[in-house]
């Protein structure tokens, strides 16, 4: 109750200042309310930290940006075969050929703080990578959320802490005005473990939620109803987000296998309410896919108003690292990178 007190009333000296301003969307804060701000941000935050510490060894290098890669990297295997997945290209990685090697090479030359791969095997290759091939740029939050049946996972791996992880892979999820060939509705869950969130602390003041997936892949009514399915499951988790916390920043990204005048897209983007609509912060000519000759946008770094004050300006970007039959051979999709700032962000104002 004491928290919740002092939340109330700095919210309620940060809405007066704002409300006093003659001037709308952003603006350029006063000292008093930066610092307002900053403490409810500080404060709020608890709520969903309670219990959770930074590591023992861990040290915040106070950076003042915050940068992301999201990459389908396609169908990236280690040399191991799992005997509870069968697949020919999990069991042989032959068709690997110099994925790693370049993906390690890619890896270097972006330097982001945090790494987020779809169809790729797990996280504990990721952290097998991380600690030979590149050992020495600090990475050491590692997680996922892997099937039981499949291969083609979506991981993370970073060098600031990570917190509570969401596993959403054991719902069932719509398949939004779709029938089976009986004319019943239906369900479906088997994907769903390619669609996870996690709580990300870059700072001791800033935090965020990140959200990754690889939704369903094809253009059929099918398809389209099962994107949306899990689309419709997603708003609903972040809505939850923001009912613990309004100011709650919340970033989404990966392989949406849609394009972005579809209907899955603006069902997404427009979500539920202020604070649970997403920003795009890409161009129409941004494409993804294929590699080799990109004419799509399949791959997406999406965020709710909150975040999008705090990007870099035009740090959306999509980025290639070889010419183009190496980045084909590579992956058949093209990263997405993206910035935030951490420190000395632009001050949202709180909603009237």
């Amino acid at each position: 109750m004491k928290l919740q007190k002092i939340l109330l009333i700095m919210l309620s000296a940060v809405t007066i200042a704002a409300c006093s301003s003659n001037n709308a969307g952003l603006e350029t804060p006063s000292s008093d309310l930066y610092l307002a701000t900053a403490e409810v941000s500080a404060a709020s935050s608890q709520i969903y930290k309670a219990g959770w510490s930074a590591p023992a060894n861990y040290a915040y290098t106070n950076q003042n940006t915050l940068k992301i890669i999201s990459w389908n990297v396609e169908h990236f295997v280690d040399q191991h075969n799992d005997p509870y997945v069968n697949n020919s290209r999990e069991d042989d990685a032959q068709h690997m050929g110099n994925k790693r090697a370049d993906l390690v090479i890619a890896l270097q030359q972006a330097n982001a703080d945090i790494v987020v791969l779809q169809e790729f095997e797990s996280a504990k290759l990721l952290r097998e990578i991380a600690s030979t091939d590149l050992a020495d740029m600090g990475y050491q939050f590692f997680a996922d959320a892997p099937s039981h049946t499949w291969y083609m996972n979506v991981v993370i791996m970073s060098k600031v802490p990570l917190g509570v992880m969401y596993n959403y892979g054991n719902l069932h999820t719509e398949l939004v005005n779709w029938r089976d060939e009986d004319g019943e509705p239906a369900t479906q869950s088997r994907l769903n473990t390619r669609t996870w969130a996690i709580e990300v602390y870059p700072s001791d003041t800033y935090s965020f939620v990140l959200g990754a997936v690889h939704l369903k892949a094809g253009r059929d009514e099918r398809d389209i109803a099962t994107r949306l399915g899990q689309i419709n499951m997603l708003t609903a988790q972040f809505e939850r987000f923001l009912n613990e916390d309004n100011n709650r920043n919340i970033l989404l990204v990966g392989d949406f296998n849609a394009l972005p005048n579809t209907l899955e897209l603006s069902t997404l983007l427009a979500g539920t309410n202020a604070g649970n609509t997403f920003v795009d912060p890409l161009g129409a000519s941004d494409f993804t896919h294929p590699a080799i000759a990109p004419v799509r946008r399949l791959d997406y770094a999406v965020m709710n108003h909150n975040m999008h004050a705090e990007m870099v300006p035009n740090s959306a970007k999509v980025i290639t690292y070889f010419d183009a039959q190496r980045q084909d051979d590579l992956a058949d999709h093209l990263p997405v990178v993206i910035e935030f700032f951490l420190q000395d962000a632009p001050v949202k104002k709180p909603a009237m």
